[in-house]
């Protein structure tokens, strides 16, 4: 299993050039093996993200996260009390409460994280894919 950053759920969903290529031979890995997943803060982002007008998929915002999940099969994984508690220890540098989020979600799972992230691709204790 390999879990998205929030960047990267929209890049794949509408601008994939804008992907690495180790990221989308990775992606399309996982994806063929249905391995895709990503923290449900990510879902909550990218609603906050098409909200604020920041971000236009065409659609609504249920319909393109629906969309989302769907053409990659992600599995979406749920803020744990385990998760929550580990995103606010010493491992986390990072300030973005929702990427610490998502860094304690590919930690506790032992996923490599799927992201652009410079501040995330430090982290010591995830794996990351760029």
């Amino acid at each position: 299993m390999i879990v998205l950053d929030t960047h990267v759920l929209i890049y794949d969903a509408l601008a994939p050039a804008r992907l690495s290529a180790h990221a989308r031979k990775a992606i399309a890995l996982a994806h063929t093996d249905r391995e895709l997943a990503c923290s449900d803060i990510s879902l909550w982002e990218i609603a906050m993200l098409i909200a604020r007008k920041r971000l236009d998929p065409v659609i609504d915002a249920r319909q393109f996260l629906d969309d989302v999940i769907a053409a990659r099969r992600l599995r979406v994984l749920p803020i744990t009390a385990e998760i929550a508690v580990l995103s606010r220890s010493d491992l986390f540098s990072h300030g973005d409460p929702a990427d610490r989020l998502i860094a304690a979600t590919a930690r506790l799972y032992r996923a490599p994280l799927v992201t652009s992230d410079a501040k995330l691709r430090k982290l010591k204790e995830v794996t990351t894919i760029w």
